[in-house]
């Protein structure tokens, strides 16, 4: 057929096309001209339905929390599909922090991106819905993560119905697997701190880059060994508390005078649990609920800690100033609510230790206590080691001797040791700093006699 032969042809096509969607436009709009609005509700109703009857894709929604507590699967799925190329994806967020081990990637708000697992086609697409801020006392608690953030998030997962039950059965546990495994591998430790004015954490934590490990840490060498020996039984723990049915949680205790390498002992406990930290300041939080839902919002494997618990006046006077109670506190550390999360350490840390209310430190609260003392020989030793590589020095005896009887700080002896990069100089330097506090006790004594 030639050019000219088919032109009819195609105005008629085009022509006929026309005179039906003329004719579906004055159909519709006769429809909701003369048809009462009841009538047109429930035509609309059953026909979605009908639709939904003869549709052959299922959808699982992960929202971001699940209750008040933040959702394993849909952090899981962040990682995973990070990890997924696909030529579905238009737009993807990318990031890296100069410590960290490789690029972040992960899906861009309402982008999708195709999976396949076994031969099953999986739909991904992640919904961001941006929600107005309001007062969190105004709402129920069922509400208080989507009044606290600046957006509610969703994974939305869609297949034919027919692999329901593979998907739930294998599919996903096998992503929460897998998430796992990828942050063991490229994991850096973070460090949240709480929004005073939300009362929530920090969505942009910081990486911690802290390098101190329980190589390098100065302390004792056997109570370094029991404490990582006690974090090791912590990781290995899960049917032993399910058995005795305790929550799985371990609580720590730091106490000690400044300087004896407290916040170097979190920071060595972090790194080797490879759990972020999450750093609670009580003067920043209001209510018991708002305590509540920053501790429910916790995720496993996640270290809370709680700096500078001084004394049992300004504790308890901060609480009652602020309305929160010590036992809204108490009572996630071993009451009910110790038991919505998994694979958590507690560490509380003071400098005056008999000056703390009884019932934060009974076994079951703080399971452990750590007494961080002043600079042992041993300790001293492991500083001069890290320092300046020496095991051995003709001035070790000296200072070890002075050691004994000065109560010097592990952080006063790496300052000493810090001030000169000379062997024999940093040294001396110590020495003298060393016989120079012993001089200034004497004479504080012999003035008080």
């Amino acid at each position: 057929m030639s050019l000219n032969q088919r032109i009819p042809n195609v105005q008629k096509l085009l022509s006929t096309a026309a005179t039906v969607a003329a004719t579906a436009m004055l159909v519709r709009s006769i429809a909701y001209d003369y048809i009462p609005n009841d009538i047109h509700r429930y035509l609309s109703s059953h026909l979605h339905n009908l639709s939904r009857l003869f549709s052959t894709r299922f959808t699982i929604v992960i929202e971001e929390f699940q209750g008040l507590s933040k959702n394993q699967m849909f952090d899981a799925a962040e990682v995973y599909l990070g990890t997924i190329t696909s030529s579905s994806v238009q737009r993807v967020r990318v990031g890296k922090d100069e410590n960290e081990k490789s690029l972040v990637v992960t899906l861009d708000r309402n982008e999708e991106i195709v999976d396949v697992f076994e031969n099953i086609q999986m739909n991904w697409s992640l919904v961001c819905t941006q929600v107005e801020p309001s007062n969190c006392r105004n709402q129920n608690m069922s509400d208080l993560n989507a009044t606290l953030r600046s957006e509610v998030r969703s994974y939305e997962l869609s297949f034919h119905k027919r692999h329901k039950d593979k998907v739930l059965s294998s599919y996903l546990p096998y992503i929460l697997r897998r998430a796992r495994s990828i942050r063991d591998e490229c994991k850096t430790v973070k460090l949240r701190t709480v929004i005073a004015y939300r009362s929530c954490w920090d969505p942009n934590a910081v990486n911690l880059n802290h390098p101190m490990t329980f190589k390098t840490l100065a302390m004792d060498s056997e109570l370094k060994k029991e404490l990582m020996e006690d974090l090791n039984n912590f990781l290995n723990g899960k049917e032993y508390y399910k058995r005795i049915g305790k929550a799985w949680k371990r609580g720590y205790l730091l106490y000690g005078p400044p300087g004896t390498g407290k916040s170097s002992l979190i920071a060595a406990m972090a790194n080797y649990l490879n759990f972020d930290i999450y750093d609670l300041d009580l003067s920043e939080v209001r209510y018991n609920t708002e305590l509540r839902l920053l501790l429910l919002s916790m995720p496993s494997r996640s270290i809370l800690e709680h700096y500078s618990l001084e004394v049992k006046f300004s504790l308890t006077f901060a609480l009652i100033y602020k309305q929160m109670t010590l036992s809204g506190l108490l009572n996630f550390i071993d009451g009910l609510w110790s038991c919505c999360g998994d694979e958590r350490v507690i560490i509380l840390t003071t400098n005056y230790k008999e000056q703390l209310d009884p019932a934060l430190l009974r076994p079951g609260r703080m399971d452990v206590h750590i007494c961080m003392s002043y600079c042992t020989p041993s300790v001293f030793k492991h500083l001069a080691l890290n320092h300046l590589g020496l095991c051995r020095h003709g001035l070790f005896q000296q200072i070890e001797r002075l050691i004994e009887d000065v109560k010097v700080t592990p952080a006063e002896v790496a300052g000493e040791l810090m001030r000169n990069k000379d062997t024999e100089a940093s040294l001396q330097g110590l020495l003298n700093f060393l016989q120079n506090k012993m001089n200034e006790g004497d004479k504080f004594i012999s003035n008080n006699i």
